[in-house]
């Protein structure tokens, strides 16, 4: 599987942005992780590709919303009220494992948080 992340950029305290990932192919359970400056690869979100289930860091939940496209093979992760403890390198992810997709990742999109 090849992944493809887009749609990072530069926010402001409590604004939001869309990440958008393509697959070349459908996995079990696909996902975001992401990295802080310094810090290390951390898990965010994760579908499920049959059933649409999905799980969240306690750090994003009730702020993230991880969603997919099936016709499109695509993954989307809506980040709303975001916070400076947001910033990082996200990295869409794809895996046989539900809560942590991390069999194969693509490239990262910088998102950063900054007033």
């Amino acid at each position: 599987v090849q992944l493809q992340a887009s749609g990072g950029g530069v926010v402001q305290p409590g604004g939001s942005l869309r990440p958008s990932c393509t697959a070349s192919a459908q996995s079990f359970s696909m996902g975001w992780f992401r990295q802080p400056p310094g810090g290390e690869r951390k898990f965010v979100a994760a579908i499920r590709w049959n059933d649409d289930r999905s799980y969240y860091a306690d750090a994003v939940k009730g702020r993230f919303t991880i969603s997919k496209d099936d016709a499109k093979n695509a993954v989307y992760l809506q980040m709303d009220r975001l916070r400076l403890e947001d910033t990082a390198v996200y990295f869409c992810s794809a895996g046989h494992s539900f809560y942590s997709p991390n069999d194969v990742f693509g490239q990262g999109t910088l998102v950063t948080v900054s007033s």
